[in-house]
């Protein structure tokens, strides 16, 4: 296993298929896990790197498209890449409409697949890295006051101190005092800076 290297978890019933793509994604310097079914994938512990999932559509039990809707439901956010010898257009509107990376039609090509294992492991470590970003933003605000929290929705909104002091009826200084913590505590170099913090947690302004 190569430690540092994304993941991929292939789930296809056919252990000939499997073992070609086993191969094939090694091949290219990646982790992979096969299943057979998608209660042995549901059972296996997720590694915390970045990673893909290339799901066979027919499997026994529940189809790759109703277990793409399980794997939501579950908060498991792999991108997708369907890959099928029965496929049809309906079929593939609705997997790609649900989020799905690709949807590949048995025999495709290995450049196809590599491909699209790249994209989705691209996908998610992009959604990482927002997932983190988010969490690291969140931390700051916590830290701050209620006061200071207040004081942080009425800066955002451009208004100057003075107009902010007489909003909530507190003394310039006091508002300078508590914007100045805000600004510290939040890690912002800037308004813009601070803005752009409060669209990525969604604050609701006061204006």
């Amino acid at each position: 296993m190569i430690k540092s290297a994304p993941f991929v978890f292939v789930i296809d019933d056919d252990a000939a298929i499997r073992e070609a793509l086993d191969g094939l994604i090694r091949s290219i310097q990646l982790n992979v896990q096969t299943f057979g079914t998608t209660n042995e994938f549901l059972e296996f512990s997720l590694p915390d790197v970045p990673g893909c999932i290339v799901l066979d559509v027919r499997l026994p039990g529940m189809n790759g498209l109703d277990f793409q809707h399980e794997l939501t439901k579950l908060g498991i956010n792999l991108p997708i890449i369907f890959i099928t010898g029965h496929g049809d257009v309906p079929m593939s509107v609705r997997a790609i409409k649900s989020g799905a990376i690709e949807f590949l039609t048995k025999p495709f090509r290995d450049q196809e697949l590599i491909d699209a294992i790249y994209l989705g492991i691209d996908r998610d470590q992009a959604r990482r890295q927002a997932v983190a970003v988010f969490s690291d933003i969140q931390a700051r605000f916590a830290l701050l006051t209620p006061r200071e929290q207040v004081i942080m929705r009425e800066v955002i909104t451009g208004r100057p101190n003075k107009k902010i002091a007489a909003s909530l009826k507190l003394s310039e200084f006091t508002v300078k005092l508590h914007r100045s913590h805000v600004m510290r505590k939040m890690q912002a170099s800037s308004l813009v800076d601070l803005v752009r913090m409060a669209d990525t947690l969604q604050i609701v302004t006061t204006a």
